[in-house]
């Protein structure tokens, strides 16, 4: 997702249930796919990962970022992500939380930016601060948060104690996700992971304690 004005996910309410021993969530965006390399908005649209991406998450695993220990594997469903956590973790078992999926750009879907700056209804979604403009046939920057908030909160009810989750989403996903949990710190576009990248989530005794960079 590339479209962002002013914060939206920074409203959200995001409560896990209590719990005692310390628990970490992987957050990790799905490889690179074609729309990726070439720059075209891609949300709904369930392309498979690229030839190059394929490439990049076997030298991201080669390098040992990912943990070795995962209790519970959670995707979006989308095809980009299962491929992305079969090629990680071959077929584990997993968990489709489609709440995490990518924002859905409904008409500007697979299309650039360049195809799309002449259109009045294109200029009036990227100029929309409050978020509530949908685009045609898709969604709201304000709905696409509360979805993921939803989502994630769908994903806190499988903290249990000592267990280590990972989940394959999206960059969108995951940078409204950790801009309401650490507001004020840094902008959607610096929380958005590269492909194949993300954020590891330490929480204690249901709290939050500390994050750090996959």
């Amino acid at each position: 997702m590339r479209k962002r004005a002013a914060s939206i996910c920074g409203g959200l309410r995001i409560k896990p249930p209590v719990r005692d021993k310390a628990t970490e969530i992987h957050m990790i965006r799905h490889g690179k796919t074609a729309a990726n390399e070439q720059r075209l908005y891609c949300g709904a649209t369930d392309l498979p990962l690229s030839s190059g991406g394929i490439a990049e998450l076997a030298e991201l695993k080669r390098q040992g970022i990912y943990p070795k220990r995962v209790d519970l594997f959670f995707t979006s469903g989308l095809a980009r992500a299962e491929q992305t956590l079969d090629l990680l973790y071959g077929r584990a078992q997993r968990i489709a939380l489609p709440k995490l999926a990518e924002f859905n750009f409904g008409a500007f879907e697979m299309q650039s930016h360049e195809a799309l700056k002449e259109r009045g209804d294109y200029q009036a979604w990227i100029s929309d601060e409050s978020g509530a403009l949908p685009c045609p046939g898709g969604e709201s920057r304000q709905a696409f948060a509360r979805r993921v908030a939803e989502g994630y909160g769908l994903l806190l009810e499988h903290m249990q104690d000592g267990k280590d989750l990972f989940v394959v989403s999206h960059g969108g996903a995951i940078a409204c996700i950790m801009e309401h949990l650490f507001p004020d710190t840094r902008n959607f576009y610096e929380w958005q992971p590269k492909p194949g990248r993300g954020h590891a989530l330490v929480y204690a005794s249901s709290r939050l304690e500390s994050h750090r960079s996959i």
